[in-house]
């Protein structure tokens, strides 16, 4: 039933990028007919009590539908539509003081009994291999409880004729504005998960996810220069209602250079804007390197905080669990345990969380069955806390686990994973033109770009979308070619400035990749217009001849 296929996005969709495509196309009608929860219990209590009586000590039980949408456009064109629907059952067990994970995609009685005894004989099996029993934070059970992403406007309703020409009206846009070539795609995703446990836990939740990335690509016949804008709206845990904006919903960024939306996404403005925005790139100012005091917007910051924070602050990567294939982390036990290791300077406050509305990492229960909080990270500068599941709470003196649980389908056991980190906004009130008007020399970055960091997640290198050159407190013109150049600590040690809650927004990754064999999580980062002093930028230019 589950097939790990990839699909290969043509065109401004960065360049030939990967999509992972998970489960077997269907027809669009079938994205709406979901398992009646009392199907899901009476499989769930299979699997409990054959686990049970083959000698677990603890069981738990996902019951997984995964749906999937993709509609992808190039100029004027549909190049391709696909639905398809994933179903099975996972079943972790403890026996003998190890894990054992079994699953079937056969949704019968036998099938999950079977799976529930094949995970505790596997289990058995870990237990001679493992020096320590696994040890795991206690959790109250719920009962049968049920939680829905909040949304206004279900996606699987909406024909697909009427997505496909708002992705073309805006492929149009961007034509016209400027764009020698757009691409646009909507990805729509719909999670129906039902976790249950010998906790006494029968959880089910339906989430739902969405992102609609477009690309401008500008070329100047004569020369053969090319430029190209990606857009800079967030993947969200919403509704369509996000790609349906009212007027006054729009945030206006520094210098007016740009307008995004918070809480809806008008994908067709911002194409205009990406096509016009490519054009203006072809001629640019290349940038002269040196020491620059850089503003980023939170659609550039947030993948520097994905990055350099979010992952270095994995327990599982501290521990060395990730080091194969992912790397560690410089944010080492010692540095915690000491209580005063300066992460960043005092303004800087980071939380974990998987409560925030429309972030894509929003549940009220993760895959453990643990109820979903928020918690500081960094608080004041210091390195307080990690990011821990059950069996990992112990190691860090944690009474009950984060809730950094999670799998990416039925058929994969779940481990930790991020959860929404976020930068806490400036207590002053300050927005970002006013953070622009005490700059003297600086850049003002907007968009991901291309970005490198090493296996401890320390020395780093971010490019943007776009650059903007700061003189004497006002923003002069586009500039090209930019990069900086940190490491964690010093960068974030050298945050001068941070807007308020006002400018706070998420942005996020849809397809963060983790763990042997590789599963894909979606997680969302939130920061307000943030300055970095003193930072080191280089010229990416290429000369060849």
């Amino acid at each position: 039933m589950e097939r790990r296929r990839f699909l290969q996005v043509g065109g401004g969709l960065a360049g030939s990028m990967l999509v992972p495509i998970f489960g077997n196309a269907i027809a669009a009608e079938e994205l709406l007919n979901p398992m009646a929860a009392a199907a899901k219990k009476a499989l769930a209590d299979v699997a409990l009590n054959a686990a049970t009586k083959a000698g677990a000590s603890y069981c738990d039980v996902r019951i997984g539908r995964y749906l999937n949408q993709y509609v992808i456009t190039r100029d004027l064109n549909v190049e391709n539509v696909v639905n398809t629907e994933s179903t099975g059952v996972g079943v972790r067990v403890i026996a003998g003081g190890a894990y054992g994970f079994a699953a079937t995609n056969e949704m019968t009685p036998d099938a999950v009994a079977n799976a529930a005894r094949q995970a505790v004989a596997i289990a058995k099996a870990n237990a001679s291999l493992q020096s320590e029993p696994v040890q795991l934070a206690p959790v109250k059970g719920v009962g049968q409880v049920s939680w829905a992403t909040p949304m206004r406007k279900d996606w699987r309703l909406v024909p697909i004729k009427e997505k496909a020409e708002l992705l073309i009206a805006a492929n149009k846009a961007g034509l016209d504005a400027g764009a020698s070539f757009m691409t646009s795609t909507l990805f729509q995703v719909n999670q129906q998960k039902y976790f249950a446990s010998t906790d006494g836990s029968y959880i089910d939740q339906d989430v739902h996810r969405l992102w609609a990335p477009l690309s401008a690509t500008a070329v100047d016949k004569a020369s053969g220069k090319f430029r190209k804008r990606d857009g800079l709206g967030a993947p969200v845990g919403m509704g369509y209602e996000y790609l349906e904006p009212k007027p006054g919903q729009h945030i206006v960024a520094a210098g007016g250079v740009t307008h995004l939306y918070k809480d809806a996404y008008d994908l067709v403005g911002e194409a205009r804007l990406a096509g016009k925005q490519a054009r203006e790139k072809l001629t640019a100012k290349s940038v002269e390197p040196g020491k620059y005091d850089l503003v980023l917007s939170p659609d550039h910051l947030f993948l520097t905080i994905h990055e350099s924070v979010g992952h270095s602050t994995e327990l599982d990567r501290v521990l060395g669990y990730e080091a194969n294939y992912a790397g560690t982390s410089f944010a080492t036990l010692d540095k915690w345990q000491s209580k005063t290791f300066k992460f960043g300077n005092e303004r800087v406050n980071f939380f974990g969380d998987k409560t925030t509305p429309g972030s894509l990492g929003a549940v009220a229960y993760d895959d453990e069955g643990v109820k979903c909080k928020r918690w500081d990270i960094i608080k004041d500068g210091v390195l307080v806390n990690y990011q821990a599941t059950r069996d990992q709470a112990h190691i860090i003196g944690e009474k009950e686990s984060h809730g950094c649980s999670y799998a990416d389908s039925w058929n994969s056991i779940q481990f930790q994973r991020m959860p929404n980190v976020s930068l806490a906004a400036g207590k002053a009130k300050l927005t970002p033109d006013e953070m622009i008007k005490d700059v003297k020399k600086g850049i003002y970055i907007l968009g991901r770009g291309s970005y490198s960091i090493d296996q401890q997640r320390y020395n780093f290198q971010f490019g943007g979308q776009l650059y903007y050159e700061i003189k004497n407190g006002k923003i002069t013109g586009m500039l090209e070619d930019v990069a900086y150049q940190s490491n964690t600590q010093e960068f974030w040690n050298a945050c001068a400035a941070i807007c308020d809650e006002r400018d706070w927004r998420m942005g996020g990754s849809f397809f963060d990749g983790k763990g042997q064999p590789s599963q894909v999580s979606a997680v969302s980062h939130g920061s307000p217009t943030t300055r970095f002093n003193g930072v080191n930028v280089i010229n990416t230019a290429r000369k060849i001849g």
